[in-house]
């Protein structure tokens, strides 16, 4: 068997040298396992940061104010990719190709000039149609002050996305980890400060969540200033044409999968808005509700989504050496464990709902516990749809992931049509449930077709989620039974699967234990 590839390998450990290449000068590269240790870790920290965060923006926001910051915060979500077309997210595709090409600095220098420029032309356009902006947003034309503060933020959002992709790309896990912690423990700060000495309105979150985006940009910018610096210099110039020639109809792609990824994702909210009965006051109430069932779901969302955005990296440095069935295992067991996790956290969320609505939310938000269940379901979905378009990407098939989201985001739309007069709230978040149920089907699809063999166990847990809409004893009845069939059976885990599982448990044991002893 060639040695670059090894079976019982899936999550290379410390001592794997491909997974040690350098990413870039003076930039550390972390291995697959090290950086799921790593995330995993401090998002501890940042998620038990953000979830208080949401909690208190909860309790001292009227349910109208919470409405507006989640339109406001979604429309910051979709504009700051769509502004810049989605440059960035090429970079966990292409980093490595240009790293052997001895050309980064070039990939780097050549797309923060574009995303400058775009981000400014995106400013402009806003401020000028902030009316429109406004009625768009937020059903009526006189939120333009509100406006004007989003576009504001746009620019630091983008700035910190940019930086995001570039260390989730070279593979520096610690950095992105603790940029993340910063953005997320100063936007806390500055949220709860605002709405103390300032105002207790959306517009408070809003200020606050673009200054934390600032902050953390200039933090790291700071640590960073000498690694950037001692990046090698290209040794031939790239002509622009054969430069942008390679990334154009990735990015275009990638471009149009991340605008309807995110239209996907805030669909029901703008069809609530401009389609449910009722003013755009009672609207944004409705909104206000779904938002608070909303938070810990997309939690396990941001965590899916940031295990995802670590392993591209790791998959794109095993396609480009060659090792495709290596690509295909390792998604297999990422995609295994990572939606039984979340499914069970979201099983214990459930049993905590009553509480963090009667307690935390001070029975104000009841409004959005009955569609709890669902939201979770649909988020976790949603989550393993963005993993599992990994693959797509390496084949550098973007597009088949927008065809995908475009044909869940259409289910979506027509469901609201339907459901949204009928069953109000409910009936939207069925919809999305629906819809994202569709656009995971499809994504898995499409693997298949270009190599990729989703094995029955894959499939099993990938529907585990539907069983929150159950209640909670059902779901954690059948987690347990795939739990035990897992560890009984070789169909859920197959025999090389548990062997690398327990290689990895072994080798993180035995790297601890000195440490332990020393500190002892």
């Amino acid at each position: 068997m060639n040695d670059n590839y090894r079976h019982a390998d899936s999550f290379p450990t410390a001592a794997d040298p491909s997974e040690q290449s350098g990413a870039g000068a003076g930039l550390r590269a972390d291995t697959l396992a090290d950086s799921v240790l790593i995330l995993l870790g401090l998002a501890v920290v940042q998620r038990l940061g953000g979830f208080i965060r949401a909690i208190l923006f909860c309790r001292y926001l009227e349910p109208e104010q919470l409405g507006q910051w989640d339109m406001a915060f979604s429309f910051l979500v979709l504009a700051a990719p769509l502004s810049i077309l989605a440059i960035p997210s090429s970079f966990g595709r292409y980093v490595e190709h240009y790293r052997k090409q001895g050309q980064l600095r070039t990939l780097f220098g050549r797309t923060a000039t574009v995303c400058i420029c775009l981000a400014a032309v995106a400013f402009v356009v806003i401020f000028l149609a902030r009316e429109r902006f406004s009625q768009l947003l937020f059903g009526t034309p006189d939120r333009t002050e509100l406006v004007v503060m989003a576009a504001v933020s746009l620019l630091a959002v983008i700035a910190f996305g940019f930086l995001t992709e570039s260390l989730t790309a070279l593979r520096n896990i610690r950095l992105l980890s603790l940029m993340q912690l910063f953005n997320s423990l100063v936007f806390a700060a500055l949220g709860i400060l605002l709405l103390f000495t300032w105002q207790q309105t959306a517009a408070s979150i809003v200020v606050a969540y673009g200054g934390a985006c600032c902050l953390s940009v200039l933090w790291v910018a700071w640590r960073t200033r000498r690694s950037w610096d001692v990046l090698p210099p290209a040794k031939e110039r790239l002509a622009q044409g054969t430069f942008w020639a390679k990334l154009t109809p990735f990015v275009a792609w990638v471009s149009v999968a991340c605008l309807l990824a995110n239209m996907f994702e805030i669909a029901d909210r703008y069809m609530i808005l401009h389609f449910s009965p009722g003013t755009a006051a009672e609207a944004l109430t409705q909104i206000g509700y779904y938002h608070s069932s909303r938070i810990v779901p997309l939690l396990l969302v941001s965590i899916a989504l940031m295990l995802g955005g670590i392993l591209m990296p790791h998959l794109s440095h095993d396609w480009e050496a060659g090792r495709r069935e290596r690509v295909g295992i390792r998604l297999n067991l990422f995609l295994k464990l990572l939606c039984f996790g979340l499914s069970s956290v979201a099983v214990i969320v459930l049993f905590a709902a009553p509480l963090l609505f009667g307690v935390a939310f001070r029975g104000r938000l009841d409004g959005g516990l009955p569609v709890l269940p669902w939201t979770l379901t649909y988020c976790i979905w949603f989550g393993m749809a963005m993993v599992a378009e990994s693959y797509l990407w390496c084949a550098e098939k973007a597009r088949l992931a927008s065809l995908a989201l475009l044909i869940g985001l259409a289910v979506n739309v027509g469901l609201n049509l339907l459901l949204l007069p009928r069953l109000g709230l409910l009936g939207a978040v069925l919809a999305t449930t629906v819809a994202n149920f569709v656009a995971l089907t499809l994504i898995c699809t499409f693997n298949h077709l270009l190599g990729f063999r989703l094995d029955p166990g894959t499939r099993l847990v990938l529907l585990l989620p539907v069983s929150l809409g159950a209640g909670p004893w059902v779901a954690i009845t059948l987690l347990l039974a795939v739990a035990i069939e897992a560890l009984r059976t070789d169909r859920l885990l197959s025999r090389e699967e548990k062997q690398q599982l327990a290689e990895t448990w072994s080798k993180y044991r035995s790297r601890f234990r000195p440490n332990l002893a020393q500190t002892r």
